[in-house]
């Protein structure tokens, strides 16, 4: 076989970097069940015409298609593609099994999704997002949506990572303000400010006006409400200052006011209100949710999501909802990428057990089973080499133990390879310190 060529946008971490990738996911999932989101996993495909009646990131699909397809291409239920987020796949779920569920239903949902964009640094075609939603029936209470953060907060606070800022903004105060500026497409008002950050205030200008229909005054209006930002529901005010009055306006100031005081109760600073904040996908209807790491701002979002209205929807069946999701691989791809994570030791064994000679290799066995048995991640020396061989095999994996068994009837030893310290030890007693039972992320 000759050298395989890298596909670039799939990642493959390294041992050790899929152990950090672990213990992430372990803490998230934790939290996610400590507010009482149960686990889901879907299939990794869907109907095509679903996913690309659902926003700008439809147009990135993956096809499925076997390799002895007709020529034209499959058609209506052979039609399928890759999922490019989770929220499409449950709104799905929910609709089809609507009679199986409790309403409200929570759930968390941790899988790989795929989109085919251009890679680069922090942006990938195949990635983990960890997603948390809440739907119910017919309506959905406001404040699930102010919940989000908290848990999103919390999660993220459990993890060795930078400080993070949630920004949030409502739906509602923005196709409000365009509909009391006069603009009749709003969604295409939004789409052209969710890319502010991206091409700049002159060019969202234009945008709005090409797309939008919008005069100079309205693009100016338009720039003015994205301008808006503050750590605290003052954001009102300076909403009220601009002087356009709408009912849809007045909702949405209303519920984003709840989402800033309630994050400020729970974890003040987590949140932040900030007007530019759109999110391009189509489907959101309300509360909206971009996350950014301290020091990583020009990489974007890290955790996103918002209410949606319509998605789960089927003739009179309703289901709103609003959820939040954390993209991991990129997460972790912005840390690696500057040696921001490390972990304590690139294997998960705690203790090598040394092999006498090959003869003696069953009691080292043993030893290895009792360990095992009290939870110590343990391996046996794949070799019978001399003791000071097997313990540089130890030091090359980073494991910090080497267990020594005793022969004629005299007692096993075991022996901390970074401190020199050597002790006498019983299989069924002896526990490492807590430290080193595990390898420690930081």
């Amino acid at each position: 076989m000759s050298k395989p060529t890298p596909i670039s946008g799939f990642p493959e971490w390294t041992p050790a970097q899929r152990m950090i990738e672990q213990y992430v996911l372990d803490r998230i999932r934790d939290t996610f069940e400590l507010y009482g989101f149960a686990p889901l996993e879907t299939r990794a495909v869907e109907p095509l015409d679903q996913l690309l009646r659902k926003g700008e990131t439809s147009k990135e699909v993956y096809l499925i298609r076997r390799l002895q397809a007709d020529a034209d291409g499959p058609a209506g239920d052979d039609a399928l593609g890759l999922h490019f987020d989770l929220t499409v796949p449950f709104a799905r779920y929910v609709l089809e099994n609507a009679g199986k569920l409790q309403f409200p239903f929570r759930r968390y949902q941790i899988q790989k999704v795929w989109r085919g964009e251009r890679p680069q640094e922090g942006r990938y075609r195949e990635f983990l997002q960890a997603d948390i939603d809440i739907v119910d029936r017919d309506s959905l209470a406001p404040h699930h949506e102010a919940e989000m953060p908290l848990v999103i907060g919390d999660a993220l606070r459990s993890l060795p990572i930078p400080p993070v800022r949630i920004q949030v903004n409502n739906r509602k105060i923005c196709e409000g303000f365009y509909r009391g500026i006069g603009l009749t497409d709003p969604e295409a008002a939004l789409r052209a400010v969710d890319k502010l950050d991206k091409i700049g205030p002159a060019k969202v200008a234009e945008l709005l006006a090409e797309t939008a229909g919008a005069s100079e005054a309205q693009a100016k209006a338009c720039l003015a409400l994205a301008e808006i930002s503050a750590p605290d529901a003052s954001f009102a005010d300076a909403v009220r200052a601009l002087g356009v009055t709408d009912p849809l306006l007045d909702e949405g100031v209303e519920e984003l006011v709840r989402v800033v005081e309630t994050a400020a109760a729970h974890s003040p600073g987590l949140c932040v209100a900030d007007l530019r904040i759109a999110r391009g996908l189509d489907y959101y209807t309300g509360t909206v949710y971009e996350t950014q790491m301290v020091g990583y701002e020009r990489f974007g979002s890290i955790c996103s999501g918002g209410r949606y209205d319509n998605l789960a929807s089927s003739g009179a069946a309703r289901f709103p909802g609003v959820g939040i999701s954390i993209g991991v691989t990129r997460l972790l791809g912005l840390l690696f990428g500057a040696g921001a994570l490390s972990v304590s030791r690139d294997v998960p064994t705690c203790v090598l057990v040394a092999v006498t000679s090959e003869e003696q290799r069953p009691a080292s066995n043993r030893v290895a089973e009792a360990l095992r048995r009290r939870g110590v991640p343990t391996e046996v020396s794949p070799s019978a080499a001399k003791f000071g061989k097997q313990i540089r095999y130890a030091e090359r994996r980073g494991i910090p133990y080497v267990w020594f068994p005793g022969a004629d009837g005299a007692a096993d030893e075991v022996k901390d390879i970074r401190s020199g310290e050597q002790v006498a030890a019983a299989a069924g007693e002896w526990t490492p310190p807590r430290a080193d039972l595990k390898p420690l992320v930081s």
